[in-house]
């Protein structure tokens, strides 16, 4: 299980302070866990987080190689806010079994189970690399970095942006992405034979088509320029192949 670590805000203004800021409707945490990110505001990937409530608190559940540097800009824009941000020792539980009480499901996707902060942290053994290319789902750290738009990555597939909630930092480049362009690249879920590590570079005709991430049972998720990414393509050692008319059927 990747890393984590648990912020908790609290103080009177921070529902309205988180809503301002993140991709997100924060107003739905009244239903559970919200998936959402931290942009850039040039509208680019800073962190992906997880929200849920604790009494009048909001606990945000982060990838521990980001959660200082989310600290330090949540704290920077706080200004004047009744807002107070600490680390704390809660830890994550996860699991695709039998949900123990107080667990909340993970918005992505029902595959991704449940997720239970306490005390104790831990994992039932899923196969979490299985169930993330089964589906798309970018991870932190791995398909997820500072050069990600979160269109690309997906994120309204996976409910980690809110078109109609109004403004937050970065939200008139990712408007623009959604309504004035047709993406020309993404994450694609691609079958591979072979395997070569993660962040290989993918090409095709000598040129470079993309970048090869997390990998399991014979397929990976990639990163594609869509144009290019026809035919047999080369990972390192592996053949890489794209079959956009099977998405299409799986939408259908």
């Amino acid at each position: 299980m990747s890393n984590r670590r648990i912020l908790r805000l609290s103080g009177a203004d921070t529902r309205s302070f988180l809503q301002g800021l993140v991709t997100s409707n924060v107003d739905r945490l009244k239903d559970g866990l919200v998936y959402t990110a931290l942009l850039t505001p040039q509208g680019k990937y800073l962190a992906d987080f997880f929200l849920a409530e604790d009494g009048e608190s909001v606990l945000l559940d982060v990838e521990a190689s980001l959660a200082e540097g989310l600290m330090k800009r949540l704290t920077m824009y706080r200004l004047r806010a009744d807002v107070q941000v600490e680390m704390t020792e809660l830890q994550v539980r996860r699991g695709t079994g039998p949900a123990p009480e107080g667990a909340l499901a993970d918005p992505r996707h029902p595959d991704m189970g449940w997720r239970l902060y306490g005390p104790e942290g831990g994992d039932d053994g899923s196969d979490w690399d299985a169930i993330r290319v089964a589906h798309c789902i970018p991870e932190s750290g791995i398909e997820l970095g500072p050069d990600t738009y979160i269109l690309e990555a997906g994120f309204e597939r996976l409910g980690g942006v809110d078109f109609r909630k109004g403004c937050y930092v970065g939200q008139e480049v990712t408007a623009r992405m959604k309504h004035k362009t047709t993406l020309r690249k993404g994450l694609r879920v691609v079958e591979v034979a072979g395997t070569a590590p993660v962040g290989t570079e993918i090409t095709a005709n000598g040129k470079s088509v993309g970048t090869l991430y997390t990998q399991s049972g014979g397929r990976g998720i990639a990163y594609l320029r869509l144009d290019r990414a026809t035919g047999d393509m080369q990972a390192g050692e592996a053949r890489v192949t794209w079959h956009p008319e099977a998405e299409a059927d799986d939408k259908g």
